[in-house]
């Protein structure tokens, strides 16, 4: 894609490209508008890098604006078979269940590096049975239906709870960046099959535990 743009009048709008960074770091800036603060914790998906760059570059310039007291800490979260910014190398051939952070060398890896370090977060890394239970859980509990890559910021969260990292009065933003039919066949591979009974009230009372 990079050649291709280079060579040719196509636009590369991945974040090789400053200007998708420019317009992704807004998202920060509506954050902070509608909770009024910023929040004391950010957690995100990281594959490619380019949101925790971009939501780092808004929360900052909201702060060196004054329309913002605080910053957050950034909490970027990768899969465990493609993260290359937790192991510090290259993964030449990456392998997830969260296929939208199936990145093995991102665009934007020593922005994010700066993001982590400057906001005082971490980049770590989760397991595909992580990342399918923190997806499990939102639809179970919140009825939001994300993508595993997206679900990578709640089991991140999830795992620091555990960890004993918050307070109650910390602020937690996590951000789902894409809708479950985005990738259907992770879910439908990790879920239980739907029981077929006889078309009876028996049968549904049986099969219920109700008779």
């Amino acid at each position: 894609a990079k050649s291709i743009s280079e060579n040719y009048p196509v636009t590369l709008v991945n974040s090789l490209n400053p200007y998708r960074l420019e317009g992704q770091k807004t998202a920060a800036f509506e954050i902070v508008d509608v909770l009024g603060r910023a929040p004391d914790y950010h957690f995100i998906p990281v594959g490619n890098a380019g949101n925790i760059t971009a939501y780092w570059m808004g929360y900052r310039e909201y702060h060196e604006s004054g329309l913002s007291d605080g910053l957050p800490k950034m909490m970027g979260f990768q899969a465990e078979g493609a993260a290359p910014i937790v192991y510090d190398r290259v993964f030449d051939n990456p392998e997830t269940i969260a296929t939208a952070i199936r990145i093995g060398n991102p665009a934007s890896w020593k922005k994010a590096v700066a993001a982590r370090d400057e906001s005082e977060g971490v980049i770590e890394a989760l397991t595909d049975e992580e990342i399918l239970e923190a997806q499990r859980l939102l639809a179970a509990s919140e009825g939001v239906f994300c993508e595993p890559a997206s679900a990578a910021s709640f089991g991140g969260f999830l795992r620091k709870a555990e960890e004993g990292l918050f307070c109650s009065s910390d602020l937690v933003v996590c951000t789902l960046t894409g809708n479950g039919l985005k990738d259907p066949d992770a879910v439908l591979k990790s879920v239980d099959k739907p029981v077929v009974v006889e078309n009876s009230l028996d049968a549904v009372l049986k099969e219920a535990g109700l008779k």
